[in-house]
């Protein structure tokens, strides 16, 4: 079931309801079932995999809080961790194993001929084992108790808002909150709404209007080149931000209107003055994750490396980034390349600084923000494109034709030659109008607009204490956007296949 879908919109309101009128002691269990139900509804068998890791993880956690001795309660994690990370090898990342492997063996004439497993990959399967992972090892570290209730647990494991693509949640945050019984509070059920609202869009608005540019040209760059490759990856940089952005909104929207608090997944990313304060914005719940398990842990271990242990427990951590997304050396690619930029920025930081003193901040910071997107946007080539050869493609051709194209472009606008103009910016963009284009733009215009504006002032707040009159007025116009100008071909969130 797809949040932005007829279905979810009947279903959302009918669960909001059955929920709120049942006392608090039979709510746990109606949520388990309408979680179950809407995984269910993308492929039924699945549902096998979630008891069975929800049952892994739960019998593992109270066996380590069961035992005080070392072994045995490392041996209990190692269960939890290995039979969950084997259910998400096997299904995401097995028959790319044993692709690369007959490809090695192949060069070397050697016979290898293990079958490949045609399986569908589980939706969500990457978030909720990543949850189920954090919960096993915080019990083990003594930081959570392990938690007796079994229906609780697989709630915190299943629930709905952010099952399927997150936020990574942690048990020490969310567990605790399906204990508390929350009441129906008109205040934060409507904050719920405008946020569900402002994800869907930013979903169905704005990044399934940039897919149209997007998808045509990634889908056969080796037609285009320089300013069409240019465009299409600046469209896609902000489209996977409000296609995941909006799925998060949706999701604590619809979890506030429950009176479920979930975090954060990001905080204006592309404001961002360096790729590390970038990715302390930028999908902060993997990334935190990713931190303080593996990161931090690597970083302890090779302290006697000094900086290069740092660099060392960066290029691990963001290669399995890489890796997490998917099977594909493109991903595996882009998490070296934010290896490599944050280890250049670990390695150069005192330079930095200096050349910072003698630059004014304003044009020092503007700078550093436009080199950390053009960075994140080149990056985002090996992670979109369908394959490495059309990613080499893009790389080299990325800045073909630019200069004749600006050179036609600047004479034809000191000429007033508005025609001319006209046929400069056809001839480099997929479609003979130009209105995909510039319907896309300002989209992304006002986006910024909106974000530059909350940034200092929340705008749902303001909202709130204008008259009557003028705040729904705003409410009609968002909703009636939505309506008229969505794409409502119940296009899936890219992070669905992750």
């Amino acid at each position: 079931m797809l949040f932005n879908s007829l279905e979810f919109v009947i279903f959302f309101p009918i669960v909001v309801g059955i929920y709120f009128a049942l006392p608090h002691r039979f709510r746990w269990g109606f949520l388990l079932i309408a979680s179950y139900y809407f995984y269910m509804c993308w492929k039924p068998e699945y549902i096998i995999l979630i008891c069975v890791s929800t049952l892994v993880g739960y019998y593992t956690a109270l066996q380590i809080g069961k035992y005080k001795e070392k072994s045995k309660r490392k041996f209990f994690l190692l269960v939890s961790l290995s039979v969950n990370l084997g259910i998400l090898f096997f299904f995401k990342y097995f028959n790319f194993y044993n692709e690369s492997l007959r490809s090695l063996f192949n060069y070397f004439n050697i016979f290898y001929n293990v079958p490949v497993f045609q399986v569908l990959l589980p939706v969500g399967i990457s978030f909720y084992t990543f949850q189920i992972l954090s919960y096993s090892i915080d019990v083990y570290r003594e930081e959570k108790k392990p938690e007796k209730h079994l229906g609780i647990f697989a709630i915190y494991v299943a629930f709905f808002p952010q099952l399927v693509a997150g936020p990574i949640e942690r048990s020490t945050r969310l567990l605790p909150q399906f204990f508390k019984k929350h009441d129906f509070d008109y205040h934060r059920v409507t904050n719920g709404l405008k946020l569900i609202a402002w994800g869907m869009f930013k979903k169905v608005v704005i990044a399934d209007r940039l897919a149209i540019y997007v998808d045509q040209v990634y889908s056969c760059p080796r037609e285009y080149q320089g300013i069409s490759l240019i465009v299409a990856t600046v469209f896609f940089a902000f489209q996977v931000y409000c296609d995941f952005s909006g799925y998060t909104d949706i999701a604590l929207g619809a979890a506030r209107v429950m009176g479920f608090k979930l975090m954060d997944n990001f905080n204006f990313p592309y404001i961002s003055k360096s790729m590390s304060e970038f990715w302390r914005r930028w999908h902060i719940s993997l990334t935190s994750w990713l931190h303080d398990y593996i990161y931090t842990p690597l970083a302890i271990n090779r302290r006697d490396w000094e900086r290069w242990g740092i660099i060392y427990a960066l290029f691990v951590t963001f290669i399995l980034i890489g890796l997490w997304h998917g099977a594909k050396w493109g991903y595996i690619i882009f998490g070296i390349l934010q290896g490599l930029i944050l280890s250049c920025e670990i390695l150069t930081r005192k330079k930095m600084k200096k050349i910072a003193e003698k630059i004014p901040s304003t044009i020092y910071g503007s700078f550093c923000i436009l080199f950390t997107f053009s960075f994140w946007c080149f990056s985002i080539i090996f992670f979109r494109a369908n394959n490495l050869s059309d990613a080499c493609y893009i790389v080299v051709h990325l800045f073909a034709g630019v200069g004749d194209f600006l050179i036609n472009l600047a004479t034809n606008i000191f000429t007033l030659n508005f025609v001319g103009v006209r046929e400069t910016l056809r001839s480099i963009f997929v479609f003979r109008s130009l209105w995909v284009i510039l319907s896309a733009v300002s989209l992304i215009c006002f986006l910024e607009v909106v974000q530059l504006i909350h940034r200092h002032v929340n705008i749902r707040h303001i909202l709130s204490i204008k008259p009557i009159w003028f705040r729904w007025s705003a409410y009609y116009i968002l909703v009636s956007s939505i309506i008229l100008f969505g794409k409502w071909e119940a296009q899936e969130f890219i992070y669905f296949q992750f």
